[in-house]
């Protein structure tokens, strides 16, 4: 994949992102203050996966990227982040309370994006 491509691509994700921006921060911080984690993840896909909760789906919203919700101990366990990266993952996680952390997720690309919030 190009530059280019990867460019166009987050592109697409900052144009949905501007739609879910809100919800995605009052998930991140209900799993936060409920103790489900401290390092929020959600991922951005055109397709359903196995990871996560379902959140927010692409056709509800007419966007490109449904959004399901995970934790980095989930990644974890499932083998998405390795062992021995978990404490280099949690050194670069950026502060849920200003940044959402957002695994895209397409046929060619699985990338970690940080973004910030808008509100």
């Amino acid at each position: 994949m190009t530059e280019e491509d990867f460019n166009k691509l987050i592109e697409e994700l900052k144009v949905d992102l501007k739609i879910y921006d809100e919800m995605i921060k009052d998930v991140s911080l209900d799993m936060i203050a409920e103790g489900f984690t401290q390092y929020p993840v959600f991922i951005a896909t055109e397709h359903e996966v196995k990871l996560g909760e379902l959140i927010l789906e692409k056709n509800d919203h007419a966007a490109t990227y449904s959004i399901y919700a995970t934790t980095l101990e989930e990644m974890v366990d499932k083998q998405l982040v390795l062992e021995s990266k978990k404490a280099e993952f949690i050194r670069t996680y950026k502060d849920p309370k200003k940044f959402m952390c957002i695994m895209l997720l397409t046929a060619t690309v699985a990338s970690f994006v940080f973004v910030p919030y808008k509100s």
